[in-house]
């Protein structure tokens, strides 16, 4: 499944980068839980909860079976 997330993330990255942002992931669990961490622009971004989960979260769940929720840490 990490694999896939991967792959999603590259996807969602550019509008990230394009705001002065980005995304690493951290940890997918095994109950599908996405561990993920913004930086640079999104990491202080007071719409960076908006990004996470509308964004991010989003993509995630319809592109990656098994994703259940994406969190920042």
């Amino acid at each position: 499944m990490k694999e896939e997330v991967e792959k999603v993330l590259e996807m969602v990255r550019p509008g990230l980068q394009a705001d002065g942002g980005d995304v690493e992931l951290v940890e997918v669990t095994d109950d599908g839980i996405v561990k993920v961490r913004l930086t640079g622009a999104c990491g202080s971004c007071p719409m960076s909860t908006m990004t996470l989960k509308m964004g991010i979260e989003r993509a995630l769940k319809e592109k990656v079976p098994g994703v259940t929720e994406v969190v920042q840490v």
